[in-house]
């Protein structure tokens, strides 16, 4: 029997792996943290600037462990059916409560949360469509578009209208212009994640039929 070279680890049965891991704990984390940001946003009708401030930290830990937590579960061989459940549904539960708060406090217009959120849920119920037939690997579109969103939900969560009330006027401008952007994206990217998944259905139908 040959042996396996140094430099290439051979990966851990996904069942080898500790639930218990620095990947899982990152998305429980964001998880844990998703009520304690709305409440704090929430606080006395999103007016107070010290409950804003915490907020804005709250979203802004919860949004860097969404960045690591996938990939050090990848790097370090921590992937598990948990993580895999636990990571979108950590994502859209955040995403998802920072548009509906920022909503609720008449900082943005429903219909761009209903925009950004109906396309998250169709994405993942398209996802359940073709499981069977293949996983759709994240775009690079797709990944843009996190990264968009994610700052420019984070740019309304941050309380620069009481910070800097002089500007309020250029303040609205920058918040448009990036909810704008991440608008554009997710409309485009959500298109293309229907293309391909259409794609990838009819792909493995005809396989089946040429078998």
């Amino acid at each position: 029997m040959s042996a396996v070279p140094a430099e290439e680890p051979v990966a851990s049965p996904e069942n080898a792996v500790p639930l218990l891991n620095l990947a899982n704990v990152l998305t429980g984390v964001r998880l844990v943290l998703v009520p304690f940001f709305l409440l704090a946003l929430l606080h006395l009708d999103g007016t107070d600037l010290a409950w804003r401030l915490v907020a804005a930290l709250l979203f802004a830990v919860a949004a860097i462990t969404d960045r690591f937590d996938g990939e050090i579960a990848r790097k370090r061989g921590l992937v598990t059916s948990f993580g895999k459940i636990a990571d979108p549904i950590a994502d859209k539960a955040l995403m998802g409560a920072a548009l509906v708060g920022l909503s609720v406090l008449g900082l943005l217009p429903w219909w761009v949360t209903v925009v950004i959120m109906g396309r998250e849920i169709g994405v993942t119920l398209l996802r359940f469509w073709v499981i069977r037939h293949g996983v759709i690997p994240a775009s690079k579109g797709g990944k843009l578009k996190t990264l968009v969103q994610t700052f420019a939900i984070g740019v309304y969560v941050l309380p620069l209208t009481l910070l800097l009330p002089t500007m309020a006027g250029a303040v609205e401008v920058v918040r448009w212009t990036l909810m704008a952007v991440a608008i554009v994206l997710t409309v485009v990217t959500g298109l293309d994640y229907v293309v391909r998944a259409v794609r990838l259905r009819a792909a493995a139908r005809a396989a089946l039929r040429r078998a």
